[in-house]
């Protein structure tokens, strides 16, 4: 449930996960909550600071260059590997990348990222491995957190659903060169966007700290 969340955009990074008032909230143990959050933490979703507690994650540049580094691996795998899927992977593309349009045409931000995210998940299974499935699922989480911190929702999921469309299309009518291509140009307008997002707010962090050490100064604090 709490990975869940994380994919839906409901959970940001630097939230506080507090024990007692989530084990409460999914009427669960402390216990089964504490075992779920060390998971949660082996999967790079959260981090579980002494003396403090257990935080979502907070993402580095880094991290997303490799986040989309894999993607690109996996992703593009599965588009030259789309000749063998069946209807039944085509409408599960389909309904997530219709679910992304409407969301868009409502302006409904977060619902339009979660639909993105679900069409990508979509793709992956076309390879057929539970494994790849599950990585890949716990590897959008991730990067769901990366887009939460480097930019709004609405900067960021503005014009995708289009290229959703045509990247599905080009799936479905079998242009596996050209998807790929696609898909490739897709992917690294995607990184740069997260990449430039993610500087912004850095920057934006290391002034307001930078003037609050000024005026915390300016005051006699220390």
């Amino acid at each position: 449930m709490l990975r869940a969340r994380i994919l839906e955009g409901a959970l940001v990074p630097g939230a506080a996960l507090r024990e007692i008032s989530v084990a409460a909230e999914l009427d669960v143990s402390r216990n089964t909550l504490r075992e779920a959050l060390r998971l949660l933490a082996s999967e790079g979703l959260v981090t579980q600071e002494p003396n403090r507690g257990v935080f979502v994650k907070t993402f580095t540049a880094s991290e997303v260059r490799d986040i989309y580094r894999t993607r690109r691996v996996l992703e593009m795998q599965a588009a030259t590997e789309s000749a063998v899927a069946d209807e039944e992977r085509f409408a599960a593309m389909e309904s997530a990348v219709v679910a992304k349009e409407r969301a868009e045409q409502a302006r409904r931000w977060r619902e339009a990222g979660t639909a993105s995210l679900r069409f990508h998940q979509a793709l992956i299974a076309v390879l057929g491995s539970c494994r790849l499935d599950e990585f890949f699922r716990t590897l959008l989480a991730q990067l769901r957190l990366a887009w939460a911190e480097s930019c709004d929702e609405e900067q960021f999921q503005r014009g995708w659903a289009a290229r959703d469309r045509e990247l599905f299309e080009l799936l479905r009518q079998g242009r596996r060169s050209q998807s790929v291509g696609v898909l490739l140009i897709y992917l690294e307008d995607s990184e740069r966007q997260v990449l430039d997002g993610l500087r912004r707010a850095r920057s934006v962090q290391q002034r307001g700290n930078v003037g609050g050490a000024f005026l915390a100064h300016e005051s006699g604090e220390e």
